[in-house]
């Protein structure tokens, strides 16, 4: 049985990648599509080419009150921090229960809520319809450093550059392109929202050193950890292989991966395994879309894994070996 799906919150970049996931998705349907700033445009105006979209399908933009009656059977929350309270608030009000995916770092810290970064948690998936998806850069750093949990001894530090894309559609220094032109930016350099994220979800501080670069797309985290022991090289791409074995969205190669390679793909790549000359610090490195692992196509696999699909379905999952 076909589900609906709305997205609130769909001019942003996310969004975009969303509606084309969404349209394409063999199960899945566009329920509604909200953007202030597109209301009453066509959404297929905006997609040329993109097969799935009903062409009558408009962009509106209903009030928080207004969203529960619009009868979607899942609702992504594609929207700035600190907005999707109000959204929530407004389907607990009318008691109804829709299951919900929200992008923002709102729900990162409740408990309640399941946090959606399925090759790590999935084990913790029991049903929950209130899902928090990761953060792009708590993503990569997670899965960058996850497998070396045990043998960890002190901080880890994770210097990240990034596209400017993940700072938004909304004007700033961090997504001018002028700017940004030959560049490297940096910003938030303690207690970024990310760093507190993945500090709490592996039990383990992480000490997050962020950046913006002129390319719009794609990220990469340089991941420094510190060894409780001498280990082997071969030891620690053993682990990287075992843990994500069976791993569609996971790619763990020998060369350190270069972020140019990762722009519109879904799939994280792990990879540069390089140890001091004690053994005893590992660097790693991650690459990842951080509108598609980050954030949009993480969503979909989420939402797979709530209506009991194949979590890959909609996924493009073949592209990481071409």
């Amino acid at each position: 049985m076909r589900k609906s799906v709305g997205i609130v919150g769909a001019r942003g970049y996310v969004g975009a990648e969303l509606i084309r996931l969404i349209a394409a998705h063999p199960q899945f349907d566009l329920a509604f599509v909200s953007s202030r700033e597109l209301v009453g445009q066509r959404v297929a105006d905006h997609f040329a080419g993109v097969a799935g979209i009903d062409p009558e399908l408009r962009y509106s933009s209903p009030s928080h009150e207004e969203l529960p009656a619009l009868g979607a059977d899942a609702v992504v929350l594609a929207l700035p921090n600190g907005k999707a309270a109000a959204c929530v608030a407004a389907f607990d009000a009318a008691g109804v229960d829709p299951v919900i995916v929200d992008l923002s770092a709102d729900y990162r810290f409740d408990d309640a809520w399941y946090y959606g970064l399925p090759e790590l948690t999935r084990a913790k998936y029991a049903g929950q319809r209130r899902i928090s998806n990761p953060g792009c850069y708590a993503t990569a750093m997670q899965l960058a450093v996850a497998p070396m949990l045990d043998v960890l001894d002190g901080p880890v530090q994770c210097f990240g550059v990034s596209g400017y894309s993940g700072a938004g559609t909304s004007p700033s220094d961090k997504n001018d392109p002028e700017k940004l032109r030959d560049n490297l930016m940096p910003y938030a350099l303690t207690n970024h929202v990310h760093e507190r994220e993945v500090t709490r979800q592996l039990g383990h501080e992480v000490q997050f050193l962020p950046h913006v670069a002129p390319h719009f797309r794609g990220l990469t985290i340089t991941a420094n950890l510190p060894l409780s022991k001498a280990v082997e090289r071969d030891e620690v791409v053993a682990r990287y292989r075992t843990q994500y074995a069976g791993e569609p969205l996971v790619d763990v190669q020998d060369d350190a991966p270069w972020v140019s390679h990762i722009a519109g793909r879904h799939h994280v790549e792990l990879g540069g395994f390089t140890l001091s000359p004690d053994a005893r610090r590992l660097v790693v490195v991650a690459t990842e879309d951080n509108l598609l692992k980050g954030a949009a196509t993480q969503a979909l696999q989420n939402l797979n894994l709530a209506f009991g699909l194949d979590e890959w379905t909609g996924i493009p999952v073949a592209e990481k070996a071409a």
